[in-house]
């Protein structure tokens, strides 16, 4: 049996991954596509019985983050197993071919057809492409190559996705994203600088157990990863209810975990699955660090002031409070009680905030704000 027919049954035994051990992350999965518990026998089914699926890996205008952090994706330790079902035939950072051979095994995937297209960094257009060629060709060029056999492709990282970085103002290399040159084949994007490799992960099991891409928003994101607000689900979300914000880096807000809002925080704004999965294997995240979220999963993102608080006009509660809307557009009886609670306990918040922010410089707590320095003070109708 040649390895490119084996089972990840058959890998698991080679690795020495144990049944209890695959079954968990199986289960994981599951969890992380938002599907019922019962799909965990369904995603173990299809990763036994199935073979390796060839996988073209391009990298064009990026800084191969997306890379590292994928390949920096050690636990658990059955998506390691998950990353050898996929035969990647072609990847410029980590094949061990190079020159002719390496360019006749990617003529010879794209050949043979069946193979998920993977793309990390924006494409080029100005000036026919030249500021970014790999063996003389553009990146648009090879881009068309790859995308005309693929099954799907999976755009990612914030580059590959939107433009990000070399997108930005004054955009010198007409830099655009996957979706804007791909549009005769499934895309689905995992934005992010660098995505998260669960994701990743998630988005292959999905696929590997269902012959298909997750479901997507109007982004091409798959809605299990970015459905929600990165506000609704933050650890510090108890302090941007109660007023508590920081307002310098070290002050004592910054050092007992409030908010970071006023800091220029974009989770508000930004709909990805950070709090939840975080990254390096789940040890911490931007936020969790002290730093506040920058966006990265949306579009233009590198164009937005980092450290410049946003305005709120649209908040949405989280998911747990009764929807407001029906499906009709007409409001739900008691909407009007759920609509009145949320923007009384705003206000009510800014009271409390007022009064305690009184409270600790009093006690010394926190240093004195010169209102005539600080343009940014709090005011009830940025949160409404």
């Amino acid at each position: 049996m040649s390895y490119l027919e084996e089972s990840v049954r058959d890998i698991l035994f080679k690795r020495g991954v144990s049944r209890r051990e695959f079954l968990k992350f199986c289960s994981l999965m599951a969890g992380a596509l938002a599907l019922p518990k019962s799909a965990s026998v369904l995603i173990a089914k299809a990763l036994e019985t199935g073979k390796r699926t060839p996988v073209i890996w391009l990298e064009f205008q990026d800084c191969a983050g997306c890379s590292e952090a994928f390949l920096r994706s050690n636990e658990p330790t059955a998506a390691e197993v998950i990353l050898d079902i996929l035969s990647v035939d072609y990847h410029e950072t980590i094949m061990a071919a190079s020159g002719h051979r390496a360019e006749e095994a990617k003529a010879a995937t794209i050949k043979a057809g069946g193979y998920l297209l993977v793309v990390e960094g924006s494409i080029s257009l100005a000036d026919d492409g030249v500021y970014c060629t790999i063996g003389g060709r553009s990146s648009l060029e090879i881009l068309e190559e790859a995308a005309a056999n693929a099954i799907a492709v999976v755009a990612v990282g914030n580059c590959a996705t939107f433009g990000g970085l070399p997108k930005a103002s004054p955009n010198p290399t007409g830099a655009v994203s996957v979706m804007d040159i791909v549009t005769d084949k499934p895309v689905l994007n995992i934005p992010g600088c660098p995505m998260n490799p669960v994701n990743l992960t998630a988005t292959v099991v999905h696929f590997l157990t269902f012959g298909s891409l997750p479901e997507m928003d109007d982004l091409h994101r798959p809605l299990f990863a970015f459905g929600h607000l990165i506000h609704d689900n933050c650890e510090r979300r108890g302090h941007f209810n109660a007023g508590e914000f920081v307002r310098a880096w070290g002050d004592y807000g910054h050092r007992n975990g409030w908010c970071l809002y006023q800091m220029g925080c974009k989770g508000p704004i930004t709909y990805q699955n950070c709090p939840s999965v975080r990254y390096n294997d789940g040890t911490n995240w931007p936020i969790g660090a002290g730093h506040p979220c920058i966006g990265c999963a949306e579009p233009d993102f590198w164009d937005q002031p980092t450290y410049v608080p946003i305005t709120l006009q649209d908040y949405l509660p989280p998911a747990t409070y009764p929807s407001t809307i029906e499906d009709e557009g007409a409001a739900k009886p008691g909407s009007a009680a759920v609509t009145g609670g949320v923007i009384g306990a705003v206000v009510g918040a800014g009271a409390a905030f007022a009064y305690a922010a009184a409270s600790n410089r009093d006690k010394g707590l926190t240093p004195e704000v010169d209102h005539e320095e600080h343009s940014d003070e709090i005011h009830k109708e940025d949160y409404i």
